[in-house]
């Protein structure tokens, strides 16, 4: 039977936010007591920092497009700039389109926390960023990736195969920069 926990991390407002399946999990108390106790956060792994990125993703395109902005953070992502602009926000007020809750500032703040992390990846591999934060992204309304594997390998110029290698190599960047 899985179980889903929710690890926490008594250092960092808010923990990890991840949900991570266990086979037979123990209680999150028994779990992660070691790490407690000892004042540490277990490691992120590439599950969690994939999770983490996937929920900053659909926190982004959950806030408007007028107010406080990410707009700092997010205006050299091409790829997000451009999936905000066809999100619900710019609809016109006749069409019927769900609208997603506004984020807390809890998930605001993990959001900018998991973002930050696109910067381990270096400069000289602005593609596997491009790939990492396009895929990042998940609709709010419908739960669903925008860009599909397939879309991104189009969009690449690659076979959508390449584009999966390179998100997985991104991915380790950021979990090996994390490590450190």
């Amino acid at each position: 039977m899985n179980k889903i926990i929710r690890l926490h991390c008594a250092d960092r407002p808010g923990g990890f936010g991840a949900r991570r399946h266990f086979p037979d999990a123990l209680p999150r108390t028994q779990a992660h007591a070691p790490a407690r106790l000892a004042g540490q956060c277990p490691p992120i792994d590439a599950q969690v920092a994939v999770y983490r990125l996937e929920e900053a993703g659909t926190t982004l395109l959950c806030l408007p497009n007028t107010g406080h902005s990410t707009r700092l953070r997010t205006s050299s992502l091409d790829v997000i700039t451009a999936a905000l602009d066809g999100t619900s926000w710019g609809a016109n007020a006749d069409s019927p389109r769900l609208r997603p809750m506004l984020p807390d500032s809890s998930r605001i703040d993990r959001m900018d926390e998991a973002f930050g992390w696109l910067a381990l990846i270096p400069q000289d591999r602005y593609v596997l960023r491009r790939i990492v934060g396009a895929r990042a992204l998940v609709s709010p309304t419908t739960e669903r990736h925008l860009f599909s594997w397939r879309r991104l390998g189009t969009a690449m110029g690659a076979d959508h195969k390449a584009v999966q290698r390179w998100h997985a190599q991104g991915i380790g960047m950021i979990v090996a920069g994390l490590a450190r």
